[in-house]
């Protein structure tokens, strides 16, 4: 075989490969974490033992934020999410904070130093992958008043981007 048709035939191979690798990776993301889609409901256990299902906030704009009490963006977001929720919970909006650590010890306590307002519960894989996978923190979703994934937000995110989106969609009816 002549060296040009070995190197035809790794580039065509190459290119299958990638094709299948991109078309695998695609199928795994579930549909619902995708802009525009439902989001996901669910039910956990919020850190006082009640049930927190995201389909009790229907007819809310709800920020869901996926953090951790070891991830520093996420502690710096915390103080401004709990302001958010004092000055526009009227409005109906309403925070939901999802820890992603191994246990409710330390958001308990963290829930109590941090004087939050809203719901926290604790997360776990299964309810990550609902959302698309969290990998990385924070992660946060913006859900409109008929419970759609409006925005996606990954990583640090200014909190004049949070006042802006969410003021956008309370301003809808």
């Amino acid at each position: 075989m002549s060296s040009k048709r070995v190197l035809i035939y790794s580039i065509v191979t190459l290119c299958l490969i990638g094709l299948y690798l991109v078309s695998r990776r695609a199928a795994q993301k579930p549909k619902s974490a995708a802009s525009g889609n439902s989001a996901p409901d669910f039910t956990v256990t919020d850190i006082n033992g009640k049930k927190l299902s995201l389909s009790d906030y229907r007819g809310k704009v709800v920020l869901l934020d996926f953090w951790a009490t070891w991830c520093t963006p996420c502690r710096a977001e915390i103080p401004h999410f709990v302001d958010m929720q004092e000055k526009l919970g009227p409005q109906g909006f309403q925070v939901i904070g999802i820890s992603m650590d191994d246990e409710a010890k330390p958001v308990k306590e963290f829930y109590q130093q941090y004087r939050i307002n809203y719901p926290l519960g604790v997360g776990d894989d299964k309810l990550a992958q609902s959302f698309g996978g969290v990998l990385g923190l924070p992660v946060n979703f913006l859900i409109d008043r008929e419970g759609r994934i409006v925005k996606k937000y990954l990583g640090a995110t200014e909190v004049s981007v949070f006042d802006r989106d969410v003021a956008d969609l309370l301003a809808q009816h």
